[in-house]
């Protein structure tokens, strides 16, 4: 049940962060100073974390979809089953959000646009 109502919750923090991200492409091209502003914003600390809780729950809803894609194959419903894959989606998007992050913190390009 955690599961399903954090990915219905993910699904909602996507679509909002995905306009975000297209408003800010939008005025890289349209209004630069807007753009700056934006990108400083990001570099903060509470822009940081909002960045963070965006690529987790990117992560998750992308391993919670491929556990729907595995249940699409008639396997995996069993309630010990579905239990054991939900507290494998939590972990995986957990440690594929924090692989993220470091990536693009080692490379600076999320503190260097």
């Amino acid at each position: 049940m955690a599961a399903s109502i954090t990915h219905r919750g993910t699904g909602i923090i996507l679509y909002g962060g995905t306009m975000l991200l297209a408003a800010w492409l939008f005025f890289l091209e349209f209004h630069p100073p807007t753009f700056s502003a934006i990108t400083g914003f990001i570099k903060s600390p509470v822009g940081f974390i909002m960045l963070s809780g965006y690529i987790w729950a990117l992560c998750f809803h992308l391993m919670n979809g491929l556990r729907h894609l595995y249940w699409d194959s008639g396997r995996g419903l069993a309630p010990k089953t579905a239990t054991r894959t939900a507290w494998f989606v939590f972990i995986a998007s957990f440690v594929l959000a924090a692989a993220a992050l470091w990536a693009g913190v080692a490379a600076r390009g999320a503190f260097n646009v």
